[in-house]
Order: C-alpha cells, then sequence, then structure tokens
C-alpha cells in the first residue's frame, strides 16, 4: 500500500513539474502590460492641386475663341508665374472638331478641357487667377492639399509614438511595483491616406475663388493684401505596444 501511495506520488510530481516547464516554453512572458502610445502633427500644406475647366466661347467681332487658343494662352500664363511644365497636366479633354460631328451638323458644340495644376503656394494661385479668361474659366477648384515631406513626416511621429508608449509603460509598471522589460511585440498602424489627410475640396467659381469670398471672408477692401492660409494637414498615429513586467 506504501509503495502505491509513493508511486502515485512520484507521477503526481513529475506531471506538475512536466506541466510547468510545457507553460513556460509556450509563454516565456506570463506577465505582461500592453499600452498604447500617441503622436500628433499638424503641418501647412506646400502641395495644393487644382483643377482648371475652360471651354471655348464665342467672342463679339471674333467668332468662336476655339480650343488650342484657350490652351495655349492657359500653358503660357501657367509658366509666365513660374510653374514648370511638369506643374500642369491635363485632367480630362472633351473635343466636337471632327468630321463626323461636322456632317451631323455639330459644329455649334464646344470642346472643354480641364488641366490639373500644382501649387507649391497659395499665393501663385492669386497670380494665376488673375491671369485667367473669364469667359472661357468654366471653373477653379481644389482637390486635394498634400506635403512633400509627408512621409518624413510619418516617420517622426511613429518613433513618438512608440517613445510615448514606453514612457507610460514604465509608470504605469511602477504604479504596482513591477518593472518594465523588454519590448514583446509592436503593432504599426495600417498606412492610409483617408486617415492621414484632411483634404481641401472647393467648387467655387473662378471669379470669386480667392477674390471677392476672402475678402469679405477678411473684411478687407480690393487692394488690401490677403493673409489666407490653406486649413492644415492634421497627422496622428497610434501604436501599441506588448511589454514584458519583471
Amino acid at each position: 500500500m506504501k509503495k502505491e501511495l509513493l508511486t502515485l506520488l512520484l507521477i503526481v510530481f513529475f506531471a506538475s513539474a512536466f506541466g510547468q516547464q510545457t507553460t513556460d516554453k509556450q509563454n516565456p512572458f506570463p506577465k505582461t502590460i500592453t499600452v498604447t502610445g500617441s503622436a500628433e502633427m499638424e503641418i501647412v500644406p506646400d502641395e495644393i492641386y487644382v483643377v482648371v475647366d475652360l471651354r471655348e466661347y464665342d467672342k463679339r467681332g471674333q467668332g468662336k475663341i476655339d480650343i488650342e487658343r484657350i490652351k495655349s494662352a492657359f500653358v503660357q500664363n501657367c509658366r509666365e508665374i513660374g510653374l514648370i511644365d511638369s506643374a500642369i497636366t491635363i485632367a480630362s479633354y472633351q473635343g466636337y472638331n471632327n468630321p463626323w460631328l461636322r456632317k451631323k451638323k455639330k459644329a455649334d458644340l464646344y470642346s472643354t478641357i480641364s488641366y490639373q495644376v500644382k501649387f507649391s503656394k497659395s499665393n501663385d494661385m492669386d497670380r494665376l487667377v488673375d491671369r485667367l479668361d473669364d469667359d472661357a474659366t468654366q471653373n477653379f477648384r481644389i482637390i486635394r492639399t498634400a506635403h512633400s515631406r509627408i512621409n518624413e513626416f510619418r516617420k517622426q511621429l511613429k518613433i513618438q509614438a512608440i517613445k510615448a508608449a514606453k514612457d507610460k509603460g514604465i509608470y504605469l509598471s511602477e504604479a504596482i511595483g513591477e518593472k518594465l522589460g523588454d519590448a514583446i511585440s509592436i503593432l504599426e498602424p495600417e498606412e492610409n491616406s483617408a486617415a492621414y489627410y484632411n483634404n481641401l475640396t472647393r467648387g467655387e467659381n473662378s471669379q470669386i475663388y480667392l477674390r471677392d469670398s476672402m475678402k469679405l471672408s477678411y473684411g478687407m477692401g480690393d487692394n488690401a493684401e490677403i493673409p489666407v492660409d490653406f486649413k492644415k494637414i492634421k497627422l496622428r498615429f497610434e501604436i501599441n505596444v506588448v511589454f514584458a513586467l519583471k
């Protein structure tokens, strides 16, 4: 009876020791803390994307002002304010000057073209608006804003967020008499431009944009300077970090 009892105790002991060893292998960090660090910043955009819609029109005494003439004048105006050709691209084009339409007696239709222009500052936009052909220009709208150093700023914010997570982990663990150990895992947020950009969109007519509406908003006269800046881009990152406790 004693031999059987001793054998049973030995089995229980080894089973317990084996179970403890297995648990330690499966979970080498039995005590952990999960913290979230965040960082954010606001930046003034230095890339402003604008779409300008142009259309043929009839001018008294001259007949139709064709699209080629309008295109040439627009590109020339862009160059004269210092824009490089790579900053000017065609967003869409609709032309009616073809044999089929002339045969169908649709020569009275008007061709249209839309340009996308990238500006680095709002003053250049003012200068271009002042040069636009008011009859040809159908619309002048901002489609989005960005920054040339956006990837650099993202990297900086992620580093700051991880450091903030570590600082938080230190004081939280000390509050319960523990010490922060090694980082076990870092969960980086998904890169989603829609989540990190505050894109600007406007649909104001070219005659209003950057002239009358802003002067009215700031109560300025016709000859006053317009100290208007664009809505800042807000970047924010949150990173989850799991630390061991020791």
